[in-house]
């Protein structure tokens, strides 16, 4: 995508040494665009954890490079596993992280330790590109379900819940994909854009994705989508996600099932946007076998903002003894999930459908 007319990916490889990955700092934003260098695995593994990158596509990738990042200091096969043990740790349930880990350790694990480094920054692009193209993909899927609601060139209002946009993937995005297929495209495209407290994701990623994009949106507290939907002002939901069940459950930010809840209340469709990397094929039940992060209460005590005086202040938000939990994902069950929206069409919730859309994937989890 393009920030002020210059097109970027959510990472490359540094312009001076080509070995060490550049990021874009999603910490800082909306507030400052940096940049910083990742050279060693823990750097990339710091960055992974303290979500400087996130969102389940890039979470990946940039674990690929992590990986190819320890083989140019050492390919042993103690690094390897090193390597892989140590990013594997760094966020629990985006399974993008275990994918792209295990892709990587099966093409690196059989070579010479001479050759791995260059084989893991092959594998690593690889990844990237291969990214780019299925995010590509689920957009023009998404398309089709945005341009069946613009009768008569109507506007479209859709709801999105955290960031599932470019800067959560190698580029394109998933949730947002769609949209910008749509607004290229000239279909009259608005987005209501939830704040996805603790994080505000929404509110401070989504919302400078869309206007540098220059998409219409509006952002509003997390608790008014119920109210807007009750008054017919949304035609349809689309959210990304972290990890989908091989029968459609799906594990996405804190606060997805209840947008769920409330788009079923009320006939609206409710759709989830993912790459076949997400599937994992290996659980069945996603509220018993889906591990769900639990991060720093400070995440809910604290918030970031620019002051009135043009400072970037933190400042407590509740009283100083009381306790707060920060559970960071939930899951919605199948039944709530309109359809799927993958590099492959879109399909419905559920075994049967996801099984027949990706048999290959199918076949080798059960294998």
């Amino acid at each position: 995508m393009k920030i002020d007319g210059t097109a970027f990916r959510s990472l490359w490889l540094d312009e001076t040494d080509q070995w060490s990955l550049r990021i874009i700092d999603q910490t800082k934003l909306p507030w400052a665009l940096e940049m910083p260098r990742l050279a060693s695995l823990d750097e990339v593994a710091h960055a992974i954890s303290a979500m400087l990158v996130r969102g389940a596509p890039l979470i990946g990738a940039t674990a690929a490079y992590g990986v190819a990042i320890a083989m140019r200091a050492d390919s042993s096969d103690a690094a390897l596993q090193h390597a892989i043990t140590t990013l594997a740790a760094t966020r629990p349930t985006a399974i993008n992280l275990r994918w792209a880990l295990v892709r990587m350790q099966g093409v690196l694990q059989d070579h010479p330790k001479a050759e791995r480094a260059e084989i893991a920054y092959a594998e690593a692009a690889a990844i990237c590109d291969e990214d780019v193209a299925t995010n590509r993909a689920i957009g023009e899927h998404g398309l089709g379900l945005i341009r069946a609601r613009a009768v008569a060139g109507r506007r479209v209002n859709i709801l999105t819940h955290c960031n599932a946009g470019w800067i959560a993937t190698v580029d394109w995005g998933t949730a947002l994909a769609p949209i910008y297929r749509a607004y290229d495209e000239g279909i009259d495209v608005h987005v209501f854009v939830d704040e996805t407290r603790p994080r505000n994701q929404g509110a401070s990623l989504t919302a400078w994705e869309l206007g540098k994009h220059g998409v219409r949106h509006t952002v509003i507290v997390d608790n008014a989508g119920g109210h807007l939907m009750q008054r017919g002002e949304i035609d349809m939901v689309i959210v990304g996600t972290d990890r989908v069940t091989r029968t459609g459950d799906v594990c996405n930010k804190i606060g997805t099932y209840l947008k769920a809840l409330a788009a079923r209340d009320n006939g609206i469709p409710f759709y989830v946007a993912l790459p076949s990397s997400t599937i994992d094929w290996s659980i069945a039940d996603g509220l018993a076998e889906i591990p769900i992060e639990e991060r720093a209460a400070t995440e809910v005590t604290t918030m970031t903002g620019r002051a009135l005086d043009g400072t970037i202040a933190t400042i407590r938000i509740v009283p100083k003894d009381s306790a707060a939990a920060n559970p960071a994902f939930d899951v919605t069950p199948a039944r709530l999930v309109s359809g799927l929206i993958t590099e492959r069409g879109v399909c419905a919730a559920d075994a049967a459908s996801l099984a027949a859309m990706f048999p290959e994937c199918r076949k080798q989890e059960a294998a």
